[in-house]
Order: C-alpha cells, then sequence, then structure tokens
C-alpha cells in the first residue's frame, strides 16, 4: 500500500520557496526532532528533479550530519521528464504520476512544490507534515494552487518554539 506525505517547510502565507532562506535562524531541537520522526515514518523520498538536483549535490557530502545516513539511505523516487540519469544512491527516475501511483509505501516529499501540485491534483497526497513559521514574504511558490480543494482532518499541533508550529494533516475519512 502506498502512503504519500508531503513535508514542507511554509510561511503564514503558505510560501514554500527557498526556505533555506527564512528558516535556518529558527532551527531548534524540537523541530529537529519533529523532522527525525517523519523521516523514521518513512521508507523511500519522492522528489521532484529540482529537489533532487539540489539534494543530491548536497546530502552525498553529508553522510556524518544529522539525517545524512537517512538521506543517503533511502531509496529515492525522482519524478522528471526531462532527467537522464539518478546518480545519487538508490535514485530510480519515474517519469510521470501514473507510476508514482503504482508504488508502494510511505513515500516522504521534501521540497518540490511543482510536484506537490501534480500530486494534489491526482488525488495522490495522504498526509502533511508542515513546520509553519512566523514569515511573511507575499511571493513565492505556494503550497496550495487555487484549485487545490482539500478536506483535511488535524491529527497533531505543536508549538516547537521559536515561533514556529508543527502540524499533521491526514485526509479526512468522510470528505465531500
Amino acid at each position: 500500500m502506498r502512503k504519500i506525505v508531503v513535508s514542507e517547510f511554509m510561511t503564514l502565507d503558505g510560501i514554500v520557496e527557498a526556505p533555506d532562506q527564512w528558516s535556518m535562524s529558527y532551527w531548534n531541537d524540537s523541530i529537529a526532532q519533529f523532522k527525525t520522526e517523519e523521516m523514521q515514518e518513512a521508507d523511500a523520498l519522492l522528489l521532484g528533479r529540482v529537489t533532487y538536483d539540489g539534494f543530491a549535490a548536497a546530502w552525498p557530502a553529508m553522510i556524518d550530519q544529522p539525517g545524512g545516513k537517512e538521506m543517503n539511505g533511502y531509496r529515492k523516487w525522482v519524478v522528471s521528464s526531462t532527467l537522464e540519469t539518478a546518480e545519487w544512491s538508490n535514485s530510480v527516475i519515474v517519469r510521470d504520476l501514473d507510476e508514482v501511483a503504482g508504488l508502494d509505501g510511505t513515500l516522504l516529499v521534501f521540497g518540490s512544490p511543482g510536484l506537490i501540485q501534480g500530486l494534489i491534483e491526482h488525488d495522490l497526497v495522504d498526509a502533511y507534515r508542515l513546520l509553519v513559521y512566523p514569515v511573511v514574504l507575499g511571493q513565492g511558490k505556494r503550497l496550495f494552487g487555487t484549485d487545490a480543494r482539500t478536506n483535511l482532518e488535524l491529527v497533531d499541533a505543536r508549538d516547537v518554539g521559536s515561533g514556529v508550529t508543527a502540524l499533521r494533516y491526514q485526509r479526512k475519512a468522510d470528505a465531500d
């Protein structure tokens, strides 16, 4: 059985683009614990090409950093119609969302806002793990587009310090 979990750093106004430019000053042990929990629940990563390229350039050199062994060890499904090869360890290219629908296990999606928009449009997202930061940017790539009606159930909400709230949502069982 497949379960797709979207994990995002997000501003109060829904921006998920370039979190390295606005989220790092808030990092703390509670946020690290939230991220560790989600990684422990995942069987594999599901990434868009741009996020994959960034991760593949950075994570192999961070094997001794927190999360490095896990990130390098996971199976990584890369959704791309243009990528020719995926050299990062355990990476497999998936050409379209029909292939994604046929995958098994708990797939964790980091970054990849374009991929997430497609997953939402194809009704493939089962859960969201959001770290909402006390930042308003006003512009940038948003998590949800204008046609993203989704009925969700709040599973967990917690203050993780630094003004950041960790939210866990899952697909609502009795969605309209």
